[in-house]
């Protein structure tokens, strides 16, 4: 997609809980920040966050994860709809390739290989939006130029995070998770060397164990740290979600306090 503004337009705001939720466009590009309601305005790190196949920037989780970075830390944490989710159409590609998904999902069939080639194409359209959207929401005076950046994604959220992490280096930290070993992803995923977290699922029935260890393995951090849980692909347990705040807190604040307790 070729940007035709590079400057965020707010279109909605919403609060509960703490949390003020502002929809934003930028070009056709459509997101949410979520900010503290009651100082959205003060400067404070920025997390961008990734949605999962299927979903879209304001999902459920989402929302939970967005939740402990701004009730818990003060975090700003901006959510973009991936090419092809929430309201941006599909292409005829993205309608065979979910079409292909569901299928071997239907069938019991293994449908590593069709998502790892569908969120590559994803990737090289999402990467370039993101990098917009970053410059964007930088130019706001509760973001700024010079504030910390971190990424968390998991799923595919984890697909478009590595090449993304990969080239942006205003991403301090970053937070993956519960995807396959791809030797392309992996080649990747060795030119990052920024602090990560990185989660799987030991009885995952879609990515056999040994990928996701071969993934995690390829980033060339120096600090990375694997956290592994029992149980199937969409049992994640929500303490992750966290266990990411509290590294998002380590490594984007100079203070590991919550501001909650």
């Amino acid at each position: 997609m070729e940007l035709s503004t590079n400057t965020v337009q707010f279109t909605a705001e919403t609060s509960s809980n703490g949390v003020l939720v502002r929809d934003f466009t930028v070009g056709g590009l459509t997101g949410a920040l979520w900010s503290p309601a009651d100082s959205p305005s003060v400067r404070a790190p920025l997390v961008l966050m990734g949605h999962g196949g299927g979903t879209d920037s304001k999902a459920p989780a989402m929302a939970g994860r967005a939740d402990r970075l701004v009730n818990g830390y003060g975090f700003h944490v901006a959510t973009l709809d991936a090419p092809g989710h929430g309201d941006r159409p599909r292409t005829a590609h993205d309608e065979r390739e979910i079409a292909a998904m569901q299928h071997a999902m239907a069938t019991g069939e293994p449908v590593g290989e069709i998502v790892v080639r569908y969120n590559a194409h994803l990737a090289e359209r999402a990467v370039p939006e993101w990098l917009a959207t970053l410059d964007a929401l930088q130019e706001l005076p509760e973001i700024g130029t010079e504030g910390p950046v971190g990424y968390y994604g998991i799923n595919m959220g984890t697909a478009i995070g590595i090449p993304l992490t990969a080239v942006e280096p205003r991403i301090t930290a970053a937070v993956f998770g519960q995807f396959w070993y791809d030797d392309a992803l992996a080649e990747t995923a060795r030119r990052i060397t920024v602090p990560i977290e990185f989660a799987l699922q030991w009885d995952d029935e879609h990515i056999p164990r040994a990928s996701g260890l071969a993934l995690f393995d390829a980033f060339a951090s120096k600090e990375k740290s694997l956290h592994v849980n029992s149980g199937r692909h969409k049992e994640l347990p929500r303490f992750e979600a966290d266990s990411a705040a509290r590294f998002f807190a380590r490594h984007l604040s100079r203070a590991d306090v919550p501001r909650a307790a």
